[in-house]
């Protein structure tokens, strides 16, 4: 009689239930929403949690379609960046692999000028 060892069961890949924002990133988007919301840009978010990305959108009003929406897609992360922010046109407006860079296309709409 041959005893044999076990095989081990292929190394899968583990797949989450569901990508979100930690606290670092959530941290960085919600300093630019109070900002814009001082100013009088912004109203209203929404969050969303999905199996492939996390989706930050943001509203002049509740009832209307997104303005813009901050997305996390993790799968991205090696190739193009995971981070991106889409116009209300669906047109990516910028994508890149830090948050705060990606987020700059936003802020320049807090620039006026002053007399």
């Amino acid at each position: 009689m041959t005893i044999q060892t076990p095989t081990p069961f292929p190394a899968s890949r583990r797949i989450p239930e569901q990508v979100s924002f930690d606290r670092r990133e959530l941290g960085t988007i919600l300093g630019l929403y109070g900002r814009m919301v001082a100013a009088g840009e912004w109203r209203d978010y929404g969050i969303s949690a999905l199996r492939d990305c996390a989706v930050f959108s943001v509203f002049r009003r509740t009832a209307e379609r997104p303005m813009y929406r901050i997305e996390k897609h993790p799968r991205l992360r090696l190739k193009q960046g995971q981070y991106s922010v889409i116009g209300m046109d669906g047109q990516i407006l910028k994508r890149g692999h830090d948050l705060k860079t990606v987020l700059r296309v936003l802020e320049r709409k807090l620039i006026r000028v002053v007399e």
